[in-house]
């Protein structure tokens, strides 16, 4: 009996104390720039597109999580990018936090936030004034979410929509598979938020459209947020490619087809997504998101576009550059001189974060579906300017699981991301064409893909 006694005490003492519930809290904010004192540049396709009103507002949405020990904010802002520095002002701005994500929707009717859509090729169309107010309303969001953190209960669900998805270049590689994850107050069973993450470009609206919106992922956020009666936050993951929502067969309710750029289709297929999210959920399965577990990288990317050297050189671009001596862990900055005679790189992050069951990879910027889902062609197609490149290690091999999703434009935007034995610059063209595809000039080079990727990798195994 003195025995047994001792060792139920010591089980007692020596068992690890309970983890603590995880709590939520989501919130937001408007960043719709005011169109009545200077121009508003929209980005996203060619220049000089000037907004000339608002169709519906651009927001910050954010979900906090906290689990006792670990504090996270993951955002999402209805932008086509957002780079690094503007996200490292964020997180200056919240010291309690663990960690601070900061995700661009890639929204195409939106302001230029990256210099590339101004008045014309050289001139940028980014207003700084309003990137402050940007990174101030993104502060106010994570601040009012972690007000609102309350004890959860989280479930996941999964979909496949390839019918919603059209890839602009062969091969054909979809990433169709939508996550939804679902928060319920843990006490009342009421819902408490909802993560939604799909794989496209925000980009119905097209080209000619000079309404500022944040394009179908508004309506696909109302249609959620509509059912369960509780906030959405909508992240966007892999586009690159092209996974669009142009050219998809959207129709109405009367079986009419709606055309691209218009307000009918946006919505039309904002809502289809919804219900798509909504569809996943129907039946969801229990999922721990604790503990909460952040890893991040920073890498050096050189970058060999010759139209973002030129942007950089002229102040088009506005971001640090650093001297590329071939070391992707390290670089010194780089003098106007070295713009110019040296090779150059920029600096951004991967991450990673593991959430209870659920892996979360961070890209930052829009990588193509092959590098995600390890569907790089082997061999490679006839005609690719790196036809032997070893084929990158694909991002979702290297997540633990069981319940995986990627978040891309993650506190950066650096452009499309390649495999190497797809880049094709160079005569004769792969498959057939008669031009070089799309992809490779908003691309810093054929350098990213595999570089990215085995950083990426080395996280993961850390």
């Amino acid at each position: 009996m003195k025995h047994a006694l001792i060792i139920l005490v010591s089980l007692v003492v020596c068992s690890p104390a309970p983890a603590a519930p995880l709590r939520a809290g989501f919130g937001h904010s408007d960043i719709t720039p005011a169109l009545d004192k200077k121009p508003v540049f929209i980005a996203g396709f060619g220049h000089n597109r000037r907004a000339t009103a608002v169709a519906d507002p651009l927001m910050a949405r954010a979900v906090v999580l906290h689990d006792g020990e670990s504090k996270i904010a993951i955002v999402s802002v209805d932008l086509v990018g957002f780079f690094l520095s503007y996200v490292e002002d964020v997180r200056k701005q919240l010291p309690g936090f663990t960690y601070v994500l900061v995700s661009s929707t890639h929204n195409h009717e939106g302001p230029d936030t990256l210099g590339l859509w101004g008045a014309t090729p050289f001139q940028s169309g980014v207003d700084p004034l309003y990137m402050q107010s940007v990174v101030s309303q993104i502060v106010k969001a994570v601040q009012a979410a972690e007000k609102n953190l309350q004890p959860v209960a989280a479930k996941i669900g999964t979909i496949a929509i390839p019918e919603l998805i059209h890839d602009g270049r062969e091969p054909i590689v979809k990433h169709d598979e939508l996550v939804a994850v679902q928060f319920v107050n843990a006490e009342n069973q009421k819902p408490a938020g909802v993560i939604v993450q799909w794989n496209c470009h925000p980009e119905t609206l097209n080209d000619r459209n000079t309404k500022l919106s944040a394009d179908y992922v508004g309506y696909t956020i109302k249609e959620v947020s509509d059912k369960f009666g509780c906030p959405v936050v909508y992240l966007t993951g892999t586009v690159g490619g092209l996974m669009t929502s142009l050219h998809v067969d959207v129709r109405n309710e009367k079986g009419e087809a709606l055309k691209d750029g218009t307000f009918e289709k946006t919505e039309r297929f904002g809502r289809l997504v919804g219900q798509a999210a909504i569809r996943a959920l129907e039946k969801p399965k229990e999922i721990s998101l604790t503990p909460l577990r952040v890893k991040t990288a920073a890498i050096f990317l050189p970058v060999d576009n010759r139209i973002y050297r030129t942007g950089w050189q002229i102040g088009v671009l506005k971001r640090e550059s650093f001297v590329w001596t071939g070391d992707p862990a390290k670089a010194e900055p780089a003098s106007k001189e070295d713009q110019v005679k040296k090779p150059i790189c920029i600096r951004t992050e991967v991450g990673l974060l593991q959430l209870g069951q659920l892996s979360i990879a961070l890209i930052p910027g829009e990588i193509y579906p092959e590098l995600v889902l390890d569907r790089v062609p082997d061999p490679a197609p006839e005609g690719a300017d790196f036809p032997d490149a070893p084929r990158e290690p694909a991002i979702y091999k290297q997540l633990l699981g069981p319940q995986r999703m990627i978040v891309g434009l993650a506190n950066d935007e650096i452009g499309y991301i390649l495999p190497r034995r797809q880049w094709d610059e160079k005569k004769p063209y792969t498959y057939g064409y008669k031009n070089a595809p799309y992809g490779e000039i908003n691309s810093l080079g054929p350098q990213t893909g595999p570089l990215l990727c085995e950083a990426f990798r080395k996280l993961a195994a850390k």
